[in-house]
């Protein structure tokens, strides 16, 4: 047994600063792939979740025998769903292209969803704003189903 300081075991001071520029060129990898990771599912998430308002609406159509509206404004990059509420997506998330659905002023597009169960056709493209990842919700006119495609449209 050694006292106490008097032993020789233990990390220079260039094995500790080899480590910590080992961790440094990591985390220069890891980070910028992570965000990028975080910005994409954000885009997912504000495309699934256009969906899933699409459908309740077609859904509240159907149950109480009502014409519902989805309105989308470009302008202010947000949509407004039942009873007027007002959804904007996150800043690096944008409406990138809505095709069908009928104008109602200007910027405005509204697709309506009928008591039986169909709705104007088209779709809404959304994206990142750096030109990442892309998802296109589309609806069908006849069946009125919702869909969520990854990439532009198809």
């Amino acid at each position: 047994m050694s006292p106490v300081g008097k032993d020789r075991r233990g990390f220079s001071l260039l094995e500790l600063l080899a480590v910590l520029l080992l961790i440094s060129l990591v985390s220069l990898i890891v980070l910028p792939a992570v965000d990028r990771g975080l910005r994409e599912r954000e885009i997912k998430q504000s495309a699934l979740a256009l969906a899933a308002a699409a459908r309740e609406l077609r859904s509240k159509a159907v149950h109480e025998n009502s014409l519902q509206r989805l309105i989308f404004n470009p302008q202010e990059n947000s949509y407004e769903s039942w009873r007027g509420r007002k959804i904007f997506l996150p800043p690096d998330v944008i409406i990138a292209a809505i095709e069908g659905g009928e104008p109602i002023e200007e910027g405005l597009r509204q697709f309506l969803f009928f008591p039986n169960g169909s709705l104007f056709g088209g779709g809404v493209g959304i994206s990142g704003r750096e030109g990442s990842r892309a998802y296109f919700v589309r609806f069908d006119p006849l069946t009125g189903r919702v869909v969520v495609l990854q990439g532009n449209r198809q």
